[in-house]
Parts: structure tokens; sequence; C-alpha cells
């Protein structure tokens, strides 16, 4: 694949990087973190009407601007370089794509539109265990007649404490594995929910954890096939961790470019730190880094166009996604470690803002699975594939 920006994705790139330099500073990031709600509603606002980000790669049949993933990836990486406080990742990323994915085509018109206007959405689907296969939805639904009983809780859930419309993963209380999953899609305020903030490391990213007390849903929720919906919740995984691969690289990228400015700066037995060989070997491999992240984010990125222009099967999807969040995890907890070297004993302070990349570099690498977790799939993948030729 011989990938390079047009000059529509490289304006798009550059509009995103001044915006969000210009509204995303650290003040800004450290105010948004100190509410329980997670970002600042006007910055949000001026997103979803000055930007128009929310609806970038929902089709213009559903309001949206019809453009790619490349698209949406190239932002997302800037939003990552800047620690940008906002509900898009949860509204675009995950439930977006999962009615892209598995809506039926009222819910797409219903529910599709008011994302693209800034209304905010979310996808639930793992339970306690913090596990991301398909084992890990324990949240389970009775069929009663037309209508389906959900009872159960989610945690881990992005900005889930607030969100408006949600996405949520059950299975038959007789299944287990891949059998018997269901994707609904209802409005948050929906009797039977209830919602409360989960504080956790990465105070730059809300997480919300939810429980269902006989949540009664009509047929008209159910998004796919009743009980064959995994298949499809792990392509809307896969779109979703494509997009946290292209944040992780952009702060892996602003975790080497601060600690450049600052290494270059700090005076130590008369001459810039920088100057030092064994420094200049750390940042060279920081540098290597990012651009091994940037060379997988980017190749997931096309793949996730074929996806949705229906071009690639989902084997190739799982492939790339796999290895760009495993490339992108590794990365980015590697270079916010580096840095937080390199800057000293003050580096984990609170004044400097490497040890804020530092939290969501440990936060990202976990969400929808760590690098082990995706060379093991990988190698799942790869083996069976071997087989069946």
């Amino acid at each position: 694949m011989n990938f390079k920006f047009t000059d529509e994705q490289m304006m798009i790139r550059d509009i995103a990087e001044a915006f969000l330099a210009q509204t995303s500073t650290s003040a800004a990031v450290r105010q948004a973190m100190s509410t329980e709600l997670g970002y600042d509603l006007q910055l949000w606002r001026r997103i979803c009407d000055e930007m128009c980000w929310q609806g970038m790669h929902i089709p213009e049949a559903y309001g949206g601007l019809g453009l790619g993933y490349v698209e949406l990836v190239a932002t997302l990486e800037q939003m990552g370089r800047y620690l940008c406080c906002s509900p898009f990742y949860a509204s675009v990323c995950l439930a977006a794509n999962a009615l892209l994915v598995a809506g039926t085509e009222d819910q797409k018109l219903t529910y599709l539109p008011q994302i693209a206007v800034g209304k905010t959405a979310t996808l639930a689907y793992t339970g306690e265990s913090g596990g991301w296969d398909s084992n890990s939805v324990k949240v389970t639904y009775q069929k009663q007649g037309d209508s389906y009983r959900l009872n159960g809780s989610y945690r881990f859930v992005p900005d889930g404490h607030s969100a408006e419309i949600l996405v949520l993963a059950a299975r038959d209380q007789d299944t287990q594995g891949d059998e018997g999953i269901s994707l609904f899609v209802v409005p948050a305020n929906t009797p039977g929910i209830r919602r409360e903030w989960l504080p956790t490391m990465d105070q730059t990213r809300r997480q919300g954890q939810l429980q269902l007390d006989d949540l009664v849903l009509n047929s008209d929720a159910v998004m796919g096939d009743v009980g064959q919906s995994w298949a499809q919740l792990e392509q809307i995984l896969d779109l979703g961790r494509i997009a946290v691969a292209a944040e992780q690289l952009g702060g892996s990228q602003q975790c080497l470019d601060s600690t450049v400015a600052y290494i270059s700066e700090r005076v130590q037995f008369g001459r810039s730190i920088a100057s030092y060989q064994s420094v200049k070997h750390k940042c060279a491999d920081m540098m290597v880094k990012v651009e091994a992240s940037r060379s997988a984010v980017y190749y997931a990125a096309c793949v996730g166009d074929q996806f949705f222009n229906q071009t690639s099967d989902a084997v190739g999807l799982a492939e790339a996604a796999s290895i760009a969040k495993a490339y992108s995890s590794e990365g980015f907890f590697h270079n916010a470690g580096v840095g937080i070297q390199l800057h000293g004993g003050v580096g984990i302070t609170s004044e400097y803002d490497i040890q804020l990349y530092f939290k969501r570099a440990k936060s990202t690498e976990t969400f929808l699975g760590a690098a082990d977790y995706h060379r093991e799939r990988l190698a799942t993948l790869l083996l069976d594939t071997q087989v069946a030729l």
C-alpha cells in the first residue's frame, strides 16, 4: 500500500493542529480534569459547530460530511497530541461506528443525525473483569414476547456517566463465548439504567459504570440479528482500536517534542543535556517508536476506509487494528516513560505535562487490549489463516 496524504487530508490535519494548539492548552486540559463531566461544554460546541468533526465520517445521507477513516485518524492524532478532553472518541469512534456497522436503517436515520449535530453517545460492553474478548460481555437479556429484559453492570465505559445515547452489548443468559450476543441502542435516560462516574488514573478522559436493573427494551432497539452480533461488535471494537492507536501516536509524538524542547534548555555541567550522546540515543529510540506507530496507524486507517467501502474483509481489519494497537500502545508508554526520565525528578510532578501523557499512555495501553493481547490475537489470526490454506 503506497500511502500519501492528499492536499485535502493535509489541510484537515493542519487545521486540527492549529485549532487544538489554541483551544486544548495545558491550562484548558487541567481545568476540564477538575470537573466531573470531564470536558468543557463550550469547547465541545465549538468542535461540533465550527469544526464539524463529530460528523466527519458519517455519510451525508445521515447528516455527516461523508469523509473517510484516514481523515478521522489524522484528526484523532492531533487530539491525542494535545490531550483534547471531549466526548469525541466515545461518540464518534465507538457509538457512531456501532450504528454504521450494526444499526438498522431506522436506527441510523434516528441516531446518526443526532450525533452529527453534537449529541453525545458511547458503547458499553465489558464488565468488572476488564477483559476485551467475547467472554467479557456479562450483561444478560431475557426475551419476553417482543421485548427484552436486560440486567447486569458495565465498567470502563468512556463518558458512560454523561453520554446521551447508549449502545449496549448483552448476551442471552444461557450462552457463553461468541454465542448469544446482541447489541441494543437506547437513549441514556431510559428507565432501568443507573450511571455514575468511575474515577481512574487518567483524568483527561472520563469513564463511567452502568447498572441495568430490569431494563425493558422493545424489538426496535435491537441492532442486527438477535444473538448473532459478536462478529459485528468485534469489527466495531477494531475500528475503535485504530482510533485509540491514532491518539496514542499523537501523544507519543508530543512526548518526544516536549522532551526535546526541555533537554535543549536544561543545562548541566555547563552544557545542554541534549548534547550528551546517551541522551541523543534515547531521543532517537523515541523517534523510532513514533515512526513505527505512524506506519501501522495509517495503514490501519486505510484498511478502515476499505472496510467501510466494502473492499476489505473483516480479517484484514482485525489484523491491521491489532498491529496498530500493539505498536502504538508500547510506543506511547515507552516515550512517556523515557520523557519523564529525561525530565528528571520534576517530570512526575504536576507542574509538567509529561506526567499527564504518562497516565494517558497507561490508560490507553490497557483499553481494548494491551500489546500482549493483540500479539496473541495476531498469532491466532495468522495461524488460523495458514491452517485454512
